[in-house]
């Protein structure tokens, strides 16, 4: 937030006057009210976010730092994704109620399967405003279908409809958007149940040990995997590799959750138990959206041995593993923690050249994840705010520090 906000207003209402610019003329060119425009120029009302604030200043054709001299990028709150609005939007639907009470419509239940499929693909590519619009558009609609069919076209519409909302939670959870990726991943296992598929649900608990990581809430994600994965140890085997991937899955949080709450020993005995799965598998596979297998062990290494302070053993084994094979998604989030074990040896050129990397792969991702600000934060503090590499990152991210 701003720590003048009357005097930025007065510059504001002085360059708009300036211009000849009513009030209502110069909100609709900010694309903000005209009520906003004078609670702002009143200093009752501050301007908390960048893009606004450079909004401002190009309509006013002021330079920012003419505009806001004393406001440093990290005054400013970071602009999550319009994706969390979208998804927000649709978690909070009646469709469920609608679908009941409405009569039945034809429904292409191809379509829906493929709604899904390519919700997925938005999501290990970390595109999230295409994911948004696409579950804004296909949940009402799938919520529908899904009740208004019966035998087997209805499970695989509920399958469907439980990976949609998986896929929901997946970036949810990454944004910080607790709650929603809550609903969302709740809403799926109840899906997931309705299409009688126990791998599905338990995919549920997957996604839903990542929100509760997310929030920091360490024993609910244990208890939530734990029980998952138990529950799984009957039936998973080289005979059923789907469930061999989630149980090794599961597994894999349960290391990252024991390295968080500085358990070394457990962390890498978790780990183990999901790198001889992904042995028995021999291959990288994606069941149920997981990404499993020896790349994903791997990666999870580096994982762990950056929340165990082990910065040496990360890089070591992230800069030898090649993880080309996995989604955008999972190779960007390599080079975050990779970035953070840079940042833990005090490499600013490591890091730097990691979040670049990382950018180019999934830039919204990096732009909306809480460790890559904390990350810059770090270097920040550690004396390297004077870096014009530094500085350019952050302005090149548009995050604050």
């Amino acid at each position: 937030m701003l720590n003048d906000s009357r005097a930025m207003g007065r510059r504001i209402a002085a360059e708009r006057k300036k211009r000849g610019l009513s009030q209502k003329e110069f909100g609709s060119l900010v694309d903000r009210s005209e009520t906003w425009v004078s609670q702002v120029e009143r200093g009752v009302r501050k301007i908390d976010r960048m893009s606004v604030l450079e909004r401002v200043a190009e309509v006013l054709d002021v330079p920012l730092a003419e505009l806001a001299p004393d406001v440093p990028v990290a005054a400013v709150s970071p602009e999550k994704p319009e994706v969390v609005s979208d998804l927000a939007l649709a978690l909070t639907s009646s469709d469920a109620l609608c679908a009941v009470l409405q009569r039945s419509q034809d429904v292409d239940v191809e379509k829906m399967v493929d709604s899904a499929i390519l919700a997925w693909d938005y999501t290990h590519s970390s595109s999230y405003d295409q994911l948004g619009e696409l579950l804004l558009e296909v949940l009402p609609d799938m919520e529908r279908a899904a009740r208004s069919t019966a035998g087997k076209d209805q499970k695989r519409l509920f399958a469907s409809l439980a990976k949609s909302y998986h896929a929901a939670a997946a970036v949810l959870s990454k944004v910080g958007e607790t709650s929603a990726a809550w609903v969302a991943a709740d809403r799926a296992i109840s899906a997931a149940e309705r299409a009688n598929d126990p791998l599905l649900m338990a995919e549920g608990a997957f996604r839903l040990t990542l929100v509760f990581q997310g929030a920091r809430w360490f024993e609910l994600a244990r208890r939530t995997a734990s029980t998952a994965a138990e529950a799984l140890s009957s039936v998973q085997s080289k005979d059923n590799p789907a469930a061999l991937s989630l149980w090794g899955a599961l597994n894999l949080q349960l290391a990252v959750v024991a390295a968080r709450i500085d358990e070394g020993d457990e962390a890498y005995e978790r780990l183990q138990d999901a790198q001889d799965a992904a042995a028995t598998l021999g291959k990288d596979r994606n069941d149920y959206d997981t990404e499993f297998g020896p790349t994903n062990v791997k990666l999870h290494e580096v994982a762990v041995a950056v929340e165990l302070g082990d910065a040496g053993r990360a890089i070591r084994v992230g800069e030898s593993l090649d993880a080309s094979s996995l989604s955008a998604e999972r190779q960007a989030r390599l080079l975050i923690d990779l970035a953070r074990a840079h940042t833990q040896r005090r490499n600013l050129d490591g890091a730097v050249s990691c979040l670049r990397r990382a950018d180019q792969i999934a830039p919204q991702q990096v732009r909306s994840h809480a460790l890559v600000r904390a990350v810059l934060a770090d270097l920040t503090q550690s004396g390297f705010s004077d870096s014009p590499d530094l500085r350019q990152l952050v302005a090149d991210l548009g995050l604050p520090i």
